[in-house]
């Protein structure tokens, strides 16, 4: 009997982006992914930006990802425990996953003890230095205020601006070659000014579409989770070592696993 002693990690899988077959083709992938750690995780985070766009009206959800949906309650009804992590894509999850699915859905950081080791997990979005816009917009789009007169437009029409929204982000135009790792990179910058008070053993991120690990100071890391566009990547927690993997290919050349 295998033992479920394994923690697994990804983000930015972004379901609904880059038309509908990329969509599926990218389900399907990760499917087969859930479908191999079944039989070993213990738990499952999925640090944002799952969907390309998620809003719960009381009624109604967005359509599509069934077999994902599907995979993920096999997993839970097996006795795995979910969390989600609000992103800046999917940040107006409410009570679906939670009734559905019995998550655990976080909306800022989340801090744990887990194998003996002290975790830092955050989906990344509004962290760091910069990106004020961005700042001042995740107060807006999370404000009750801004939720309510957004859950007041026709699911067609509300749906249908966000997609057409999405489709001029990051993502929609990026390749595997637009996407680089800086010298001052702002989540590592955070992790450092964070660890001036307190230590973590890892910093956990997604949202930069980076798969990285980067030696911080004490012995502590930042782990960047990349995506699941070009990198399919992830990270397994096994025996208190946190390890970026790859599923169903090597690690890119042009994305190193750590500098």
């Amino acid at each position: 009997m295998t033992i479920r002693n394994k923690i697994y990690f990804a983000s930015d899988i972004h379901l609904g982006a880059l038309g509908y077959q990329s969509s599926r083709d990218r389900e399907a992938r990760i499917v087969r992914w859930l479908d191999s750690i079944k039989h070993d995780a213990h738990e499952l985070f999925l640090v944002g930006d799952v969907f390309d766009f998620w809003f719960e009206y009381k009624t109604v959800v967005p359509r599509g990802y069934i077999r994902f949906l599907g995979k993920l309650a096999e997993l839970v009804d097996g006795g795995v425990k979910l969390y989600l992590f609000k992103g800046n894509h999917d940040m107006w999850m409410f009570d679906y996953f939670v009734k559905e699915l019995n998550a655990t859905i976080i909306s800022d950081e989340l801090i744990l003890d887990r194998q003996g080791k002290k975790l830092y997990l955050h989906h990344g979005d509004g962290l760091g230095p910069g990106d004020n816009k961005y700042k001042v917009l995740k107060k807006v789009f999370r404000s009750p205020v801004c939720q309510w007169l957004f859950e007041r437009l026709h699911p067609n029409l509300g749906v249908g601006i966000a997609n057409r929204w999405s489709q001029h982000s990051r993502l929609a135009n990026a390749t595997g070659q637009d996407q680089k790792l800086f010298e001052n990179e702002w989540l590592v910058s955070f992790a450092r000014d964070v660890l001036k008070t307190a230590h973590y053993d890892y910093f956990i991120f997604g949202h930069r579409h980076i798969p990285m690990v980067i030696e911080l100071s004490g012995g502590s890391k930042y782990v960047n989770l990349g995506e699941w566009i070009f990198s399919n990547s992830y990270a397994v927690m096994e025996n208190g070592t946190v390890q970026l993997c790859y599923f169903e290919q090597e690690a890119p050349v042009t994305q190193p696993a750590s500098i």
